[in-house]
């Protein structure tokens, strides 16, 4: 099985057995799933979190992993995947990785964030240069020569 599929299901904690009566979880959007059978709510560590948020805005880690049983570490992974952002003024935050500058969400802060970009961009410039062939481009030994041979 893909590693990043073992690591998203470990840190969302996917739901896929109804809790009442053990039918089968669909998923219908920001981490909630329902069941075909008894029409049953269950939620992902996302939607949890999400929806504890939404009713206490400004909650620590600690207040999220207390209520909602989800823990530090997936809620940090959720943070860095921008999912959530830190509210402004908190004591808490992530660093960048880049540069370690303070952030609210996210793994780089903007200004890393565009020389990672323009650093891709600049290498696949290369990359479409190096694969060109034609009149404009000068290569070593196609210099003055004929191309096509005409059949006479």
């Amino acid at each position: 099985m893909d590693t990043k599929l073992i690591q998203y299901a470990q840190i969302y904690d996917v739901p896929t057995v109804c809790k009442i009566c053990g039918g089968v979880l669909v998923y219908r959007g920001l981490g909630e799933y329902r069941c075909e059978k008894c029409r049953g709510k269950d939620y992902d560590n996302y939607g949890k979190t999400r929806n504890y948020i939404e009713k206490n805005p400004g909650a620590s880690a600690v207040d999220i992993e207390k209520n909602t049983g989800v823990s530090k570490v997936a809620i940090r992974e959720m943070l860095k995947e921008s999912r959530f952002e830190i509210v402004e003024g908190a004591k808490s935050f992530l660093r960048c990785e880049g540069c370690g500058r303070e952030i609210r969400s996210g793994r780089y802060c903007q200004a890393c964030e565009n020389d990672i970009h323009l650093t891709i961009e600049r290498q696949q410039r290369e990359k479409l240069r190096e694969n060109m062939q034609g009149f404009a481009l000068e290569k070593s030994g196609e210099k003055g020569q004929r191309r096509f041979v005409r059949d006479k």
